[in-house]
């Protein structure tokens, strides 16, 4: 329902529109489906670039904490404290027959390093380029295979060990998409045409195994045309494949050069009692972890019924599907080796594993989510970007917070604990473009965002924006933040958390200047330290009204006056109490009381008082002007609800 709020502001008798509120944006109280808290100033670096940039990619390696930002002929690295321009490094497309003027650009699409070496690819005038840089440029190369002609065509690259594994067109025209080892120490290796139709690369990435370094895994995240037509299919279907990292590729007389241990899956996510699937693969977030076994896989998914999923997988059971699933089409016995086996010598497989793997790499059984029958988390918000950060709270244990973006900046922080999400915040990122890249600096604690006129830095240790209590900071459920002596702060191993369940039992009931007293029952005392504010005298028959602020969207505010409870009318980021028109009933005491888990909160507390026989004020129709300059307001409120509906 879109709800429009229509407010007037009475001056010396004479009415003026002040206030014209779309509310179809605005969260509604107590529901664990919204933000709990629409944060602020927590955009704590960046900078504009000088034009414009059609397309931009961040890369951070982990090891040196260097961030990269390539865009149109350039590569800019990014100082590792304020994240400013430290070096940037032109690299415009060179010009052949094939770059006219218009074209004549070289849009960065490819950022690796291999030790010392960066390796940088781009679309050099739709005639793919490749360069290695240290701190110079030392040598270039054909890059048709790694980077796009286009910007605009899809591709992604990952560096394992020496070896870089690309997708990218083979043609101009962005045809002969396929998955390949490019470049590197070993052979390049390629698929085989008919494994996939018309995909959409999304990621690809590597699963180390420390006590089996021959069994290790590149996993390739995709989305490719379904071959069911009918009107009720969905014309996509999500793919997780996988080949062998020693794979070198067949024998010379039967699939020389192409992989032998590809093998793909559906990746499922939605309902399956009811059949209802997110089918379109928008991003994906792999959580390595010490023992391959335990590494997850966090997939964002779009529906046709324009809904988001998040759905999260683990490794093991990628495996589990691969390595005993039957093959799709195929009714023979399974011959040995399995096909998809991991083999030092790929080139010595027998043909008739080899011929599975060409003509039935598909399994049988589909790959499920951890929590199989729903998703982990679904949404109406259009989330385009998906990275997961491990925190470690009070407690010792570490925590998944989801960064999940919109194309417009806007980045949901959501607490996975357990079966059920928390969404923490919203921030919203000001831009005058979509996102274009993100990237996560966990060391740091920053988020970096890329957009077309700007880069900008989220700070997601902002503690801040829970400072007001113990109980605000605790009820956040934040692990990057605990309550200390000195406020809602970055946590330390002595700070007060709740992160499990985000009950304020933990916080201490002494009251302060930072702290509130935790009410358990609607009946119990209101805290001392919440003023009292006395309102200039208003005359009765005028309109009126209260107004205090929204600490958090998850909590239920409620007014109270003379003993009766009314619901709070909800305005973005403030909650009203209207009075139609001020009758002796509608002096005394009011407070705004907001209930969350259990803490129960005065926020605001108010008392109303008449103005008195204004009759023999010696100018009456000033003191009318007065009592209207309070705050004189008429609201067409409850017109506005029913006409909207």
């Amino acid at each position: 329902m879109k709800v429009v709020f229509c407010f007037f502001l009475c001056f010396g008798g004479n009415f003026k529109w002040i206030l014209l509120v779309d509310s179809e944006d605005t969260p509604t109280f107590g529901s664990k489906n919204i933000p709990r808290l629409l944060t602020k100033d927590v955009i704590t670096g960046g900078f504009d670039y000088p034009v414009y940039q059609n397309h931009t990619i961040l890369f951070y390696h982990e090891e040196s904490g260097e961030m990269y930002v390539g865009g149109t002929d350039f590569v800019l690295k990014l100082d590792s404290e304020g994240y400013q321009i430290t070096k940037e490094v032109h690299l415009e497309a060179t010009r052949d027959e094939q770059c006219q003027e218009d074209v004549c650009h070289n849009v960065i699409t490819v950022i690796e390093r291999f030790e010392d070496i960066l390796f940088v690819c781009g679309t050099n005038g739709h005639s793919p380029h490749c360069w290695k840089l240290s701190p110079y440029i030392l040598e270039h190369s054909e890059g048709t295979g790694i980077s796009p002609f286009m910007y605009t065509q899809n591709s992604l690259s990952l560096r394992v060990e020496g070896d870089l594994y690309a997708a990218a067109p083979l043609d101009a025209d962005g045809s002969a998409l396929q998955f390949r080892r490019k470049a590197g120490k070993r052979a390049n290796v390629w698929m085989y045409d008919s494994w996939v139709s018309e995909p959409t690369f999304v990621t690809a990435s590597w699963v180390k195994r420390k006590d089996d370094p021959d069994e290790e895994k590149i996993y390739i995240f995709f989305r490719e045309k379904n071959s069911d037509h009918s009107p009720e299919a969905d014309p996509w279907i999500s793919r997780v494949a996988r080949v062998c990292k020693i794979d070198e590729g067949g024998s010379k007389r039967f699939f020389q050069n192409v992989w032998t241990s590809f093998l793909k899956a559906r990746l499922v996510c939605g309902y399956p009692e009811e059949s209802l699937y997110f089918n379109r693969l928008q991003d994906v977030y792999v959580q390595h972890a010490e023992d391959w076994r335990d590494t997850r896989v966090y997939a964002l998914f779009t529906s046709s019924w324009n809904s988001t999923a998040v759905c999260i997988y683990s490794i093991k059971a990628i495996e589990d599907i691969f390595n005993n699933s039957t093959f799709k089409g195929y009714d023979k016995a399974i011959p040995h080796p399995r096909p998809g086996t991991c083999v030092k010598n790929s080139r010595s497989l027998p043909l008739v594993t080899v011929s599975v793997v060409r003509d039935h790499p598909e399994m049988s059984d589909w790959v499920h989510s951890v929590h199989y029958k729903t998703p982990f988390y679904v949404s109406n918000n259009n989330y385009t970007k998906i990275l997961v950060d491990r925190v470690q709270a009070v407690d010792q244990n570490m925590y998944n917070i989801l960064l999940l973006a919109t194309d417009y900046g806007k980045v949901h922080k959501i607490l996975e604990a357990g079966s059920e999400p928390f969404i923490i915040s919203e921030t919203h990122i000001p831009s005058q473009s979509t996102i274009q890249s993100m990237k996560l600096d966990s060391k740091k604690k920053k988020l970096v965002v890329s957009f077309a006129e700007k880069i900008s830095v989220v700070d997601l240790q902002s503690c801040q924006e829970y400072n007001k209590s113990c109980a605000d900071c605790v009820l956040a459920r934040d692990p990057y933040c605990s309550w200390t002596a000195s406020g809602c702060t970055p946590t330390v191993p002595d700070g007060i958390q709740n992160i499990i369940d985000g009950q304020t039992r933990v916080c201490p009931t002494t009251v302060s200047d930072h702290t509130q007293v935790n009410r358990s029952r609607r009946d119990a005392a209101p805290p001392v330290n919440v003023d009292l504010l006395t309102l200039p005298a208003v005359p009765m028959g005028v309109p009126f009204y209260l107004s205090c602020p929204i600490d958090s969207y998850h909590a239920v505010y409620t007014w109270e006056h003379r003993d009766q409870s009314s619901p709070c009318l909800q305005m973005h980021t403030n909650c009203l109490f209207l009075i139609p028109a001020v009758t002796p009933e509608s002096y005394g005491s009011y407070e705004c009381v907001s209930k969350e888990r259990d803490y129960v909160n005065v926020v605001k507390r108010y008392h109303l008082t008449q103005q008195i026989n204004q009759q023999t004020r010696t100018d009456g129709g000033k003191a009318s002007a007065v009592a209207a300059e309070i705050v004189c307001i008429v609201i067409g409120l409850s017109f506005a609800l029913l006409s909207a509906q």
